[in-house]
């Protein structure tokens, strides 16, 4: 009996010392700073080698998926043995779910559990799955297959299995949620990288223009968009001006923002009308963006010593005409928006700006400015304001509208980028 039970100790302090030895072996392998792939991976390496199975599993239950999907992050094969089937797979899954428990059978194929298992060929004999818990949080299941030895997996497996499980989860969640503010700062940083790109590409003044008043704004949304607007000195002395709408937001729209800008730049080089060079413009932004990217673009070029302005408006909301004693004049668009189709003309408007004359440029962000119940600020308002004002200066007129447009937002939070652009014959 004293022989017995001193080989019963022994074992005890064996199975002991194997399972202190494993968790060691497995917690200097394992860093919260790797990658969640790269733990997970160690963790199945350290589970083959030790508890000498032909194959081990870590599935992950995927956040947010409204059918509770989990997703298999790693799995290693220590033989050549087959992967593990679909049914076997679904079936995990479910008895997780709904057991949140160990789950050990030697004999898969003679297991009442397994009977969907009965005509499948899968070399698949025994299997010991344990879940992953952080929290009260089942986070997913850690499971190997087919022991080596002929026993099959044994109570001390169980245990161990159990440990490695329960010490692994923490880490492996501590990864993920490692992994996610990661990409919560890459997110970040590029939006921060989007908005200077949006901001170094706007003009840092207005032009300088005798006989006329400029005034212009642009206020970014939280979101970085695209609005565009900008001054080109053109070599005949005429001075070109545009205003634009950059579909989407983010690093993209920065991106299609700044090829915007270079291709309609080297069209203006070569040509003068605005009607050629929003065809060239809309040619290049099609052959180098996706489908779905596109751009409002409204290109004017004024002669300031007569006061003509020829322009082409591809797409983008009408600028507004206002002059003394007459009806507002909306400049309607002349063609397709940009990128849209690869051939694409623009017929070219005219109008001849008189001592007075108002000329207001905007984008959607103003008239789709919203207050806190959602009411818009809409066209009307726009066009009533900007009337009221017209015999101020260029600069007045602007921080009327802005103050105007705040008054009906109120705390609201701005939803997309706000961009004006005033020009004002004054002489």
């Amino acid at each position: 009996m004293t022989g017995s039970h001193s080989d019963q100790q022994t074992r005890q302090l064996q199975v002991a010392v194997n399972e202190l030895t494993v968790l060691n072996d497995i917690a200097t392998t394992i860093s919260s700073m790797q990658p969640v792939e790269e733990i997970i991976d160690q963790i199945i390496m350290k589970c083959i080698k030790h508890l000498a199975v032909e194959e081990g599993t870590i599935s992950l239950l995927e956040k947010e998926s409204p059918d509770q999907a989990f997703m298999t992050m790693i799995r290693r094969q220590d033989t050549t043995a087959d992967r593990l089937p679909i049914k076997l797979d679904t079936k995990l899954t479910g008895w997780m779910l709904r057991n949140r428990s160990i789950l050990l059978s030697n004999d898969i194929h003679d297991d009442d559990r397994f009977q969907f298992m009965k005509d499948d060929e899968s070399e698949f004999q025994s299997i010991l799955s344990v879940p992953l818990i952080v929290k009260n949080d089942l986070i997913g299941y850690l499971a190997v297959f087919n022991k080596k030895n002929t026993d099959g997996f044994t109570d001390e497996d169980k245990r161990l299995l159990s440990i490695i499980g329960s010490q692994s989860a923490q880490v492996i969640e501590n990864a993920r949620l490692y992994e996610e503010e990661k990409a919560l700062l890459s997110l970040q940083e590029e939006m921060k990288m989007a908005k200077n790109i949006q901001l170094n590409l706007l003009p840092k003044s207005n032009p300088e223009l005798k006989g006329y008043e400029v005034a212009a704004l642009n206020i970014p949304a939280k979101s970085v968009g695209g609005d565009y607007y900008d001054f080109i000195l053109l070599d005949s002395g005429k001075t070109g001006f545009c205003v634009g709408d950059i579909t989407g937001k983010g690093m993209p729209a920065a991106m299609l923002m700044a090829n915007l800008q270079a291709t309609l730049r080297s069209q203006c080089t070569i040509f003068e009308d605005p009607g050629t060079c929003l065809k060239g413009t809309n040619k290049q932004l099609h052959r180098s963006t996706e489908a779905t990217k596109f751009a409002t673009l409204f290109y004017g070029v004024l002669d300031q010593e007569n006061g003509t302005l020829e322009y082409a408006n591809g797409g983008h909301d009408a600028p507004l005409l206002y002059r003394k004693n007459d009806p507002v004049k909306e400049l309607n668009a002349t063609g397709l928006l940009l990128g849209v189709m690869p051939e694409s003309d623009y017929t070219i408007g005219r109008i001849e700006l008189e001592p007075g004359d108002l000329l207001a440029l905007y984008t959607d962000g103003i008239t789709e400015a919203m207050d806190k119940a959602g009411n818009e600020y809409g066209f009307d308002r726009l066009k009533t304001q900007l009337s009221g004002m017209a015999h101020e200066s260029a600069e007045t007129i602007k921080e009327g509208l802005l103050k105007d447009l705040k008054s009906h937002t109120g705390e609201a939070a701005q939803s997309d980028d706000i961009t004006l652009m005033l020009i004002k014959r004054t002489t």
